[in-house]
């Protein structure tokens, strides 16, 4: 069953706005602060600490059993934690918070036999004030399939379906937990404009995702999460900036190999291939053409995010 509290909105009173010294500092809409969970012997969330401003994409990211949607669940109040503390627009956690927030869980049951729009109807029955119907079928593009039986519907429909279901209460700040797992690329793309479009007007959203390319595109600031603990955090740019060298040339081994001995570059070889991480691309490219160096077949990749996630993280595959 989806979890997503609400009735009326709430408000922000004047004091959120400011802090005590009246120097007009915005109250984050999210503090976390010395959070754990731990479960028999397993320290799944350790001394995790971050603050998300109002009306960003905050993107959480690690690898399996990172700790990622354990910290999601423990800040949404689906489960206790084990210690640490957690603010909503600078008070604890209330019936506020729950009024205010939305959800989009990666598997959610729902009654069978109904239609997409006989769903959305129900739900909206659940609160004071929830969001116009025909709003959220233009803006989750529901209209071709609304009078479709839920369990019908695509894998991509269903996405954009079930965040719906998390924005029926109009929240202020919303939580999406790997939307576009299993998504196909179009759909996946399609599903990144909507919430964009949620960005831009004016929620909060606090994202999980595998797909660095999703964080990247969507995520304001990311915090990378490994065995429990947030081991790196900034923008998108400030991570590649900091955690990358500079851009890589890749060329054939063969193209490389009869000048190997004589080149003072780091080689590293990935099967057929011989990857350069290069500080400066324009010295790298004068050494190479200095040797004799083939370049008709190379390519020159610059670093994103996915290479941020591997340094930090491992190359190693963790399940």
């Amino acid at each position: 069953m989806i979890q997503i509290a609400g009735h009326d909105r709430l408000e922000i009173p004047q004091s959120d706005s400011s802090d005590r010294k009246g120097r007009g500092v915005m109250t984050p809409i999210l503090e976390v602060r010395h959070l754990k969970k731990k479960y028999a012997g397993l320290l799944a969330v350790d001394d995790v600490n971050f603050t998300i401003p109002a009306g960003v994409c905050f993107g959480l990211l690690g690898p399996n059993g990172a700790g990622k949607t354990t910290t999601l669940e423990v800040i949404e109040d689906i489960i206790p934690p084990t210690s640490g503390e957690i603010r909503y627009k600078g008070q604890p956690r209330a019936r506020r918070f729950r009024d205010e927030i939305g959800i989009q869980f990666q598997h959610t049951a729902l009654l069978a036999m109904l239609t997409v729009e006989e769903t959305l109807r129900i739900f909206q029955s659940l609160y004071q004030a929830p969001e116009d119907l025909e709003r959220l079928v233009t803006q989750c593009q529901l209209g071709e399939f609304r009078h479709q039986r839920h369990e019908n519907i695509s894998g991509g429909q269903r996405q954009r379906f079930l965040l719906a279901l998390a924005l029926v209460n109009r929240p202020q700040l919303l939580f999406l937990d790997e939307p576009s797992t299993g998504l196909d690329p179009q759909a996946r793309h399609n599903l990144w404009g909507i919430v964009n479009a949620v960005k831009a007007a004016g929620k909060t959203i606090i994202l999980t995702t595998h797909y660095m390319e999703e964080a990247q595109q969507l995520c304001d600031t990311v915090a990378i999460m490994d065995h429990g603990r947030i081991i790196a955090r900034g923008t998108p740019e400030e991570l590649i900036r900091t955690h990358c060298g500079g851009a890589s040339v890749v060329l054939p081994r063969r193209s490389v190999m009869p000048a190997a001995g004589n080149l003072s570059l780091p080689l590293q070889a990935e099967g057929e291939m011989v990857r350069i991480q290069a500080a400066n691309i324009d010295d790298c490219l004068r050494e190479l053409m200095a040797h004799r160096v083939d370049l008709s077949e190379m390519v020159v990749q610059s670093p994103n995010l996915e290479h941020v996630f591997l340094n930090l993280t491992g190359r190693q595959l963790r399940d």
